[in-house]
């Protein structure tokens, strides 16, 4: 075990990754209401891992023609498979749960088998392979925490402008089309924001605390809170919470950061519920 003092002791060293961290949690957690309230909660892990496969496919191609100017950066590679994969399956789910369902499970298969196929013969980058799938913590580069830092902005003041489209369209987009709401592009912002808020999450957490972040603090904000405004505020504070708690949680116990982060997003959904328990009892 590390004491809390040595952890502020080394704060040059780990402020990249604190920081990386805090941002995507509050990133993840403001997205995320839109997930879970669409009952897409495994749509982050099916994206996730198309992201995972663009980055990898961007090395592979680099290892392969060299660099080139039709040769996408790992970051963009990601952003661009999985906001395909997010439209993927938005229309798909137009249709039905099966056709939804069945869309998830394809793009998330097709992305974990690509990335492992493609990862396998890349040898000389199996460090930042292995990074996608569990995190580099305490390692992120200032680039990446530049662009984690660039889309949190962004994706705030999207959502923070079209919040009331993008909800109603979460919650009835049959009705809001026909109230006028422009359900399409709704649907569009949103499927780019979250594929920048994973894609960029991925790049700085690693799969696995990325997936937990974009749900359990939005599914905790939307059991405790019973209006949308409280729950777009209150999922990126917990997503922040998560994403800072698990860091600290992971230096000072010795865990993996990624894994300690998806447990700290655990540990505050069932803290929320128990609070909501509470809150309910008293009301009997």
């Amino acid at each position: 075990m590390n004491s809390l003092s040595e952890f502020w002791q080394a704060w040059d060293t780990f402020e990249p990754g604190v920081l990386a961290a805090v941002i995507a949690g509050a990133t993840l957690g403001l997205v995320g209401v839109y997930v879970v309230l669409r009952r897409l909660v495994f749509l982050s892990a099916a994206v996730g891992q198309t992201a995972s496969l663009g980055v990898v496919l961007s090395l592979f191609l680099t290892a392969v023609v060299g660099p080139a100017w039709w040769v996408p950066s790992p970051t963009l590679g990601a952003v661009m498979l999985a906001f395909a994969g997010t439209l993927f399956v938005a229309r798909r789910a137009r249709r039905s749960q099966v056709f939804r369902d069945g869309a998830l499970g394809a793009i998330f298969l097709v992305g974990a088998a690509g990335t492992i196929l493609l990862g396998g013969r890349l040898s000389h980058e199996m460090h930042e392979i292995e990074a996608l799938l569990h995190g580099v913590g305490v390692a992120v580069l200032p680039e990446d925490l530049a662009v984690v830092m660039w889309v949190g902005v962004f994706v705030a003041l999207v959502h923070f402008m079209f919040w009331r489209a993008l909800g109603v369209t979460s919650f009835d987009p049959i009705g809001a089309a026909v109230r006028g709401v422009p359900v399409r592009t709704a649907e569009l912002a949103l499927a780019l924001t979250l594929a920048l808020s994973i894609s960029a999450g991925i790049r700085a957490l690693g799969v696995m605390p990325v997936f937990a972040l974009s749900v359990l603090p939005s599914l905790a904000a939307i059991r405790l809170v019973s209006t949308m405004p409280r729950a777009l505020l209150l999922g990126p504070i917990l997503g922040a919470t998560a994403g800072f708690t698990g860091f600290l949680g992971a230096h000072v116990f010795d865990l993996d950061v990624g894994a300690s982060q998806t447990a700290a997003a655990v540990l505050i959904a069932l803290a929320c519920e128990g609070v909501r328990a509470i809150k309910v009892r008293a009301w009997l």
